[in-house]
């Protein structure tokens, strides 16, 4: 059961009425705005915060093709609970198959440019098809998640994707995000509960051991400051020494 407002300790109040406030100017300065949404805690409290104000935002979501089960499962979890359907984006199959016949399904692993390859592929394509003809875009990062993130602003120009984009939980910590859920009765992906409070790719997320990053599990055998997958590629140029891949030429 959806609990009120009044449940919430008076500062995270603040922040949750100052989120549904922010959410509405995006809306109404951006009607085709949309919240891409990767099912994970934070993505959750935007989602309900958008629907519970009735707002006429989009929500969407990228599949992969390698997420958890209890992540795809949410699709079923968000139509359950809010009665409204996530738009989905999928990337393309000959780009896929053609990735994976040269360089093995798992090639991931061998190095930075290989692993951001099939991000391009399986997130960023997608994306890009997303926000097609879109003034602006709303994400669920933070600061704290992690050292890319750390100057992460409010609002700022995309200079990825060519929009305008929004971080509306950019200054939230980890303990603010949870108290909503659990006060607004917000569903989340169980994952969280079994050491995941970063959640992406199956084969590139593990559970943290108590004491690690919140995004130790995410590309774990990577240098901490380069963990991003393009999606969010603008919080920090990461030097590439090697060519990147490119679909075309397979």
């Amino acid at each position: 059961m959806t609990m009120t407002n009044f449940d919430l300790q008076p500062a995270v109040a603040q922040r949750w009425q100052a989120l549904q406030q922010t959410l509405a100017d995006i809306a109404h300065r951006y009607p085709d705005a949309a919240l891409a949404s990767s099912l994970a805690a934070e993505d959750m409290v935007l989602t309900h915060a958008i629907y519970e104000s009735g707002l006429a935002l989009e929500v969407f979501t990228l599949d992969t093709g390698r997420l958890h089960r209890e992540t795809l499962d949410m699709l079923d979890t968000v139509r359950q609970h809010y009665g409204r359907e996530l738009t989905v984006y999928r990337p393309d199959e000959d780009a896929v198959h053609a990735y994976v016949r040269i360089h093995g399904a798992h090639a991931f692993y061998e190095s930075l440019e290989l692993r951001k390859a099939c991000c391009q592929i399986r997130k960023v394509d997608p994306l890009k098809r997303a926000l097609a003809g879109r003034g602006a875009w709303i994400t669920g990062q933070r600061r704290e998640q992690a050292a890319t993130r750390g100057t992460l602003a409010e609002q700022e120009q995309d200079p990825v994707f060519g929009l305008y984009k929004f971080n509306p939980l950019a200054s939230w910590s980890q303990d603010d995000v949870w108290h909503v859920i659990r006060a607004l009765g917000i569903p989340y992906n169980p994952l969280h509960d079994q050491g995941y409070p970063s959640i992406g790719c199956e084969p590139c997320t593990r559970a943290i051991r108590p004491g690690e990053d919140v995004r130790a599990g995410r590309w774990w055998w990577e240098s901490s400051d380069a963990k991003e997958c393009g999606l969010h590629a603008g919080n920090r140029v990461i030097p590439v020494t090697a060519a990147p891949y490119k679909a075309t030429s397979v």
